[in-house]
């Protein structure tokens, strides 16, 4: 496989599975691949069942110049369930419907498509589409949140008119989107290489006794995301997490621990280890200064008084034994957002600081996007607008590789000692 610049076809000599699902937007594969030929790719078309009741096989066999698979077993022909995947660069499944991201996500093999993705190695890209407000239906998010921990790569739909004739998010996205995922993961970046990334995320929890304890709304998903897309560019990735409900991410090194001490240990221990360290997660700031060994009982009682101490500030901390890491924190606020987090910038000797205003609308803890400022030490701000945390992740990531450069390039600029 060998991608060619942006002026021309940018897929010559991949080989693409373009998996086709019975939704309304099957229609649009077409044109995704007349698009997918046009950028050099062989496409080979996977319809299932429902599929061919929008779009006949033929139109796809007739454009992309290869039989269209349907069946699992089909008469005189290699099981295509095994060899479609083995020789495939990538699979594309655009439209997927609900019931296709249900199958991929719990592991459900009983057509041809689903049974391909359990043997599949190669990058996945789903664009789901779908109507009713299904994509914000529970187990529609859940299913999603399950292939994205396991590297599948979700290209979210659009808002805009639905076949009903309702308003929402669920029309396919836009193939230009579709084909952009597609070659980021044929061609992924890997300017993290040879980076050892320390990542913390997630609350910690600090006991009252031993069945109540103090934290907070963290849910770990920008700490999770930062590390799946640290691992994704080529750093070698530490995750430190407190407690969460979030699967480990694979390939991932995961560190747990629980209280604001435990997190203070873990990261101290490793910090020498590392040349990056991005402090993503909320710690407590105070704890019980006397925690009961037994379930405080409530009879008898009609108050109770409980006397806090502060918790070990983690990123003071690391700031003061780091030698050439760059440290990276977040200010989590509910107002005055740009000076509080210049002020802790400075403090705390960040390097770089992800300030977000946890009111604003579809952001924040527990939520799948955020928005937040850039700041760094000379000032300098960048606005993130609402996106989605992996995303952000990215973002954050461009931006650290960026202050790493200039420190390198200043670093070389300087004149050694007895050279003339």
């Amino acid at each position: 496989m060998a991608l060619s610049g942006s002026n021309g076809p940018t897929l010559i000599g991949t080989r693409i599975v373009l998996g086709v699902t019975g939704s309304i937007a099957a229609y649009k594969a077409v044109s995704l691949l007349r698009t997918l030929l046009r950028e050099g790719a062989t496409v080979q078309v996977v319809m299932t069942a429902s599929a061919t009741k929008f779009v006949t096989p033929l139109t796809f066999e007739v454009l992309s110049g290869h039989p269209v698979s349907t069946e699992v077993f089909e008469a005189h022909q290699e099981m295509k369930h095994l060899s479609l995947p083995e020789q495939a660069d990538a699979i594309v499944i655009a439209p997927a419907t609900a019931n296709c991201l249900a199958k991929s996500a719990l592991g459900l093999g009983d057509d041809l498509l689903s049974t391909m993705l359990l043997t599949a190695q190669c990058p996945v890209i789903i664009a789901p589409a779908m109507d009713g407000g299904m994509w914000m239906h529970p187990a529609v998010t859940e299913h999603v949140r399950t292939l994205r921990a396991r590297g599948t790569i979700v290209v979210d739909p659009e808002e805009g008119p639905l076949a009903s004739g309702k308003v929402g998010q669920g029309r396919l996205a836009d193939e230009h989107k579709i084909l952009a995922a597609l070659q980021s993961a044929l061609a992924p970046q890997r300017d993290w290489q040879g980076h050892r990334i320390l990542i913390s995320a997630g609350p910690t929890q600090e006991p009252i006794d031993p069945v109540r304890f103090i934290s907070n709304r963290s849910s770990g998903k920008m700490g999770y995301a930062l590390a799946e897309a640290a691992r994704a560019r080529g750093a070698q990735v530490v995750l430190v997490s407190g407690p969460t409900a979030l699967p480990a991410p694979r390939g991932i090194e995961v560190v747990p621990v629980e209280t604001a001490a435990d997190m203070t240990k873990a990261l101290s221990a490793r910090l020498a280890w590392s040349t990056v360290v991005i402090m993503a997660a909320a710690v407590a700031d105070f704890r019980p200064l006397h925690p009961a060994s037994q379930k405080i009982k409530k009879q008898g009682q009609t108050d109770q008084t409980l006397a806090l101490e502060r918790t070990t500030d983690i990123l003071a901390a690391l700031s003061a034994q780091r030698t050439t890491q760059l440290l990276v924190g977040f200010a989590a606020e509910t107002q005055d957002l740009i000076a509080h987090a210049k002020d802790k910038l400075t403090a705390k000797g960040l390097d770089l600081i992800v300030a977000n205003d946890i009111t604003t609308e579809g952001a924040g803890f527990g939520s799948d996007h955020n928005a937040a400022t850039l700041i760094d030490r000379q000032g300098a701000l960048i606005e993130l607008p609402l996106m989605s945390k992996r995303a952000m992740a990215d973002a954050i990531l461009n931006k650290a590789h960026a202050l790493l450069c200039a420190t390198a390039s200043n670093q070389a600029s300087k004149p050694v000692a007895g050279r003339r």
